[in-house]
């Protein structure tokens, strides 16, 4: 996996990245735009989607503290990874039956809460995998590995999709085909933890797991705001990664509403995974050299010269391949680095429970991004003024950061 030499778990835990990848890839091109085809002629597929983007993230952000309190607990995380994975891949490929719009709706939240569940718990094996010292590059490897990975299922959804006509395939059924593709993906790639990725880092059970899981709930969260660099460091990621969830998510479909072509969409978001493979891995790289925090300043400021652009000039095909490309620079890197950063941060024995607050940073960010761009496009009728409300979001995450204590 590069010239860095990893134990077969570190192998096992990154490969989860490469097998949920693909849906979320899935998720960013393919699915929008399929959805737009079920959804009522002159309906904005921005406001659609990012509603129900909102409703998923809201629903994650609620159970995830809970759920990742039970899972600290002895034996506990890995029976909560195998079910929210097998419950992600069984909707994905359950999501080709919908005919109708608002029942895909509701079976693509199922998938996403499902998918955004088991990545929580993944994150939570990332301190029982490896050492703080190793943190960054196991990241950094997990989202570069994902990006590059998720490309071959997707590339054959692409050919089912787009070239099934050749052989008698309809889109809607090579849809229906792509999903499945993705599910049986999703599935191998989880293989690898289940079998050789154990819980070290616990908590004990006690008589009393109920009352006990919402006394240590309330405990962290005291623990949090007592921790100042903890408390800013969690706050900035609340607002820069709500630019970067909701540029991840919504892209599709605002190039949609744009008029470009949903070929030249697909192709631009492909080019994306390719060019964040290479640049994540330079991240864990360079993080060693000039530090973690260093270079998540770099990667928000440049989301926020992404965000104006796109607001302000993005109009044609070729300007949506350029942005696409700057995207793959620092996408990986501002995710892998965010993530590693919080684990160097946190108790081993709390992880999943300090990862679902994590999350409720998050994804209730994503609930704001998306909820934001969604309205100020209903509002003004203008999907650019949408865009532009997130550039304030990664100038509120940069200050933050900025003061964090070091």
């Amino acid at each position: 996996m590069s010239r860095m030499k990893f134990t077969k778990q570190e192998k096992s835990w990154i490969l989860y990245d490469v097998g949920n990848s693909a849906f979320v890839m899935l998720c960013s091109t393919l699915i929008p735009i399929y959805f737009a085809s079920l959804a009522d002629p002159g309906s904005s597929v921005v406001v659609a989607w990012g509603y129900a983007e909102t409703v998923a993230s809201l629903i994650v952000a609620l159970l995830m503290p809970i759920l990742g309190s039970l899972a600290d607990l002895k034996g506990n995380k890995k029976r909560f990874f195998i079910g929210f994975a097998g419950t992600g891949v069984v909707a994905c490929a359950a999501l080709g039956v919908p005919t109708h719009a608002l029942a895909f709706l509701v079976v693509y939240v199922i998938a996403s809460v499902a998918l955004n569940g088991s990545m929580v718990f993944c994150d939570g094996f990332l301190t029982d995998v490896t050492t703080d010292e190793r943190l960054d590059a196991v990241s950094s490897h997990g989202f570069a590995w994902g990006y590059i990975g998720s490309c071959i299922p997707f590339i054959a959804c692409l050919a089912v999709v787009l070239g099934g006509g050749a052989v008698g395939i309809d889109q809607s059924t090579g849809m229906k085909i792509a999903f499945v593709i993705t599910a049986a993906w999703w599935l191998a790639f989880s293989i690898p933890l289940i079998r050789n990725v154990q819980q070290t880092h616990y908590r004990e059970r006690t008589p009393h797991l109920l009352r006990s899981t919402f006394s240590e709930l309330a405990h962290t969260m005291k623990d949090i705001i007592a921790d100042r660099r903890l408390l800013m460091f969690m706050l900035a990621f609340f607002f820069y990664i709500d630019g970067v969830h909701t540029i991840i998510k919504m892209a599709t479909s605002f190039g949609t509403d744009l008029g470009i072509e949903s070929t030249q969409l697909v192709l631009a978001l492909l080019l994306t995974q390719f060019v964040a493979f290479p640049s994540a891995i330079a991240y864990g790289r360079l993080a060693g050299k000039f530090g973690t925090r260093k270079l998540l300043l770099v990667a928000i400021f440049a989301y926020l010269l992404i965000a104006i652009f796109a607001a302000l000039c993005l109009d044609t095909a070729g300007e949506f391949w350029f942005l696409a490309v700057c995207v793959g620079l620092f996408q990986g890197g501002v995710q892998a680095l965010s993530r590693s950063e919080f684990g160097r941060l946190i108790p081993k024995e709390r992880a999943n429970e300090y990862f679902g607050f994590f999350d409720i940073f998050g994804k209730y960010a994503a609930v704001m991004g998306t909820f934001l761009m969604s309205f100020f496009t209903q509002l003004t009728g203008n999907a650019s003024i949408g865009v532009l409300s997130i550039a304030t979001l990664f100038v509120i995450g940069f200050v933050l950061l900025w003061k964090t204590p070091k």
